[in-house]
């Protein structure tokens, strides 16, 4: 769950009832610094990567109007805290032939 506390905390941003107890200023420092340069928390807007609107609980590779890699659409899973935690620690690694050019998050205490 180490990996997924940022995202948690996103989602709760985005009001998504399942992360509701994250640590919601940690998971802003976290999508400020790391992710928002290729990600929006608005429903339908893509940049590099897709959307993360109500990322906890929704099917892998499924925001309308972003191109996924086909590593991505053949996944047919579902972003649970445990698939977001494995994803971001190293995600070439979790989906190989993924597209995201993130390394993962580097330093412990963002993994927290």
């Amino acid at each position: 769950m180490r990996f997924a506390v940022p995202f948690l905390a996103l989602a709760a941003l985005c009001a998504a009832p399942a992360a509701q107890a994250a640590d919601v200023a940690a998971g802003k420092v976290i999508y400020n610094s790391t992710c928002a340069n290729c990600h929006s928390l608005e429903v339908g807007v893509n940049k590099v990567g897709p959307s993360l609107w109500h990322v906890v609980g929704r099917p892998t590779a499924t925001v309308q109007g972003y191109m996924y890699s086909d590593a991505m659409k053949s996944l047919h899973s579902e972003w649970t805290v445990e698939a977001l935690d494995a994803y971001l620690e190293k995600p070439r690694k979790d989906v190989h032939g993924a597209q995201m050019f993130f390394k993962g998050l580097p330093h412990e205490k963002d993994q927290q």
